[in-house]
């Protein structure tokens, strides 16, 4: 079975997220929680709001670009935003994340896979 193994690394490097026979690992142990955190502290503080919601929405472009670039948003049936995509998508993370608060400790690849699932499917 042939493998393949993308590395994507973020704005500030902390981000590496592979893709492997149909399934997502990611190495870091970045979860749901520590991805929601500057998204919504982003919005919160209006001195460093801008880092942090670069931060938030470096790390949601990275999953992106993977994502569609392995074709997985067609098969998923996902039509991501064109215009202003990744705050479009960093909203909707946080409406899920305050949805399924009880699923924080998954990984935030995880989370962000169903974050496109359940706001940005295809009409």
């Amino acid at each position: 079975m042939v493998r393949t193994c993308l590395l994507i690394a973020s704005f500030s490097g902390w981000l590496v997220v592979g893709y492997s026979s149909g399934s997502w690992a990611q190495t870091s142990d970045y979860l749901v929680r520590d991805l929601l955190a500057p998204c919504i502290e982003g919005d919160n503080d209006a001195r460093d709001g801008s880092v942090l919601e670069m931060e938030c929405e470096q790390f949601i472009a990275g999953v992106i670009n993977l994502y569609v670039y392995m074709g997985i948003a067609k098969k998923d049936n996902v039509c991501l935003p064109e215009q202003n995509q990744e705050d479009e998508v960093r909203w909707a993370f946080m409406r899920w994340g305050h949805h399924h608060f009880d699923q924080r400790h998954i990984l935030a690849v995880q989370g962000l896979l169903e974050t496109f699932k359940a706001y940005f499917k295809c009409e």
